[in-house]
């Protein structure tokens, strides 16, 4: 079982070195969307100026977050339909994910909650990791920013977490080699590390950042950590005008609360990647905030950047729904919905900046004040 399952890391894997970021061909700004079609020729949902979106709500808060979502789509008359998808965390049945994936395949980008696999059998995958893994969403990318209007314990911040999505301790290869021992494999290729690296380079000189710093282990995993260093050391080669350095994972979390101005793009492989994230989005607000996009080749997911179902939440209306509906803002941007994208971002930012905060950002307001003010401020913008 365990070597059929370590193969799949073994096949070679293509490197795009522009991928979902905009640019200017001709005279016309290609979407990441397009980017991805016309680089990967395959069937994309778009009829009559409308995208089709695959929509997998997940679990907890995330059904309630997406109905605020498509409130917001419809009020603004955003050129999107969805294809809601339902997967289940109480069957060991994998049939509702695989009809997701297919669905993903379809229409080429979801926008997701968390989704909770609630069996324990080893027989069956995270819902999450598995979609990564089938998709083949290989990069992570969470821009870490400092929102006005709200407290935190760092302010102008503005750095982009990028990590390797499919690898690392998230292979998911452990078996009990004998009672009581379990091993547990991290798996690291040259091919997925220079691809998501290279991905990292790109997306410093298209977005205007100045440093890439790869964080790691490789003093003690001298083997795995290692080749990821070794890599990000060899492709930075490629691109002297962005500055590279490295740093111990155990430093880097220390920096990243005593004195985060210093990064730009922090770069990973994926378990210290999550950490990070998780510490950033901590630092500057909260879970409630943030948005997160898996990328491929051909597919593109986004969804909130920490992974909670918040199930002590639900039915309360006390959730923070910002952070779904800056996902599904990012995916407005990847698929070149640029003015729907715009006005609903600035919405949020007015909302926050008037106070109108939930009670993990300190306030007393609730999820329905919070939709009530974004709408408020779509109208304005409308009108």
């Amino acid at each position: 079982m365990a070597g059929r399952n370590v193969w799949k890391f073994l096949q070679p894997k293509g490197i795009t070195r522009l991928q979902h970021t905009r640019y200017v061909a001709g005279n016309a700004a290609m979407s990441g969307f397009d980017i991805q079609h016309k680089i990967n020729p395959i069937p994309k949902a778009y009829y009559g100026g409308r995208h089709t979106v695959t929509l997998l709500p997940g679990s907890g808060i995330g059904p309630e977050l997406m109905g605020y979502v498509r409130e917001i789509f419809k009020y603004a008359g955003v050129p999107v339909d969805f294809e809601q998808i339902d997967i289940s965390p109480d069957t060991e049945s994998n049939d509702d994910f695989e009809y997701a994936v297919t669905s993903i395949r379809r229409n080429g980008v979801a926008l997701k909650g968390n989704i909770e696999t609630g069996s324990e059998s080893v027989e069956v995958m995270s819902r999450n990791v598995g979609l990564r893994d089938e998709l083949d969403l290989f990069v992570y990318v969470l821009h870490c920013h400092h929102y006005p209007g709200v407290q935190s314990r760092q302010k102008d911040i503005d750095m982009v977490v990028i990590r390797q999505n499919t690898e690392g301790e998230y292979a998911m290869l452990e078996h009990e080699s004998v009672e009581g021992v379990v091993e547990s494999m991290k798996v690291i290729t040259a091919a997925n590390s220079e691809r998501v690296i290279r991905y990292a380079f790109e997306y410093a000189r298209h977005n205007n950042r100045k440093k890439i710093t790869t964080i790691h282990k490789a003093i003690y995993l001298q083997l795995s950590d290692g080749l990821f260093l070794e890599t990000s050391r060899k492709v930075a080669k490629d691109y002297p005008d962005i500055k590279f350095n490295d740093m111990i994972m155990d430093d880097a979390c220390a920096e990243l609360v005593a004195n985060p101005h210093q990064f730009d793009i922090v770069l990973s492989t994926n378990l210290y990647g999550l950490i990070v994230s998780n510490i950033m989005c901590g630092l500057l607000g909260g879970a409630g905030l943030y948005a997160g996009k898996n990328y491929g080749n051909h597919y593109a997911v986004f969804e909130p950047a920490t992974r909670s179902t918040g199930k002590s939440m639900v039915g309360k209306n006390v959730a923070n729904p910002v952070a779904m509906i800056n996902a599904s803002v990012a995916m407005l941007r990847h698929l070149g919905h640029e003015h729907h994208a715009t006005i609903i971002r600035n919405a949020i930012l007015k909302t926050l900046a008037k106070g109108v905060h939930t009670p993990d950002l300190g306030g007393t307001a609730t999820s329905r004040d919070v939709v009530d003010g974004i709408l408020k401020y779509i109208k304005e913008a409308t009108t």
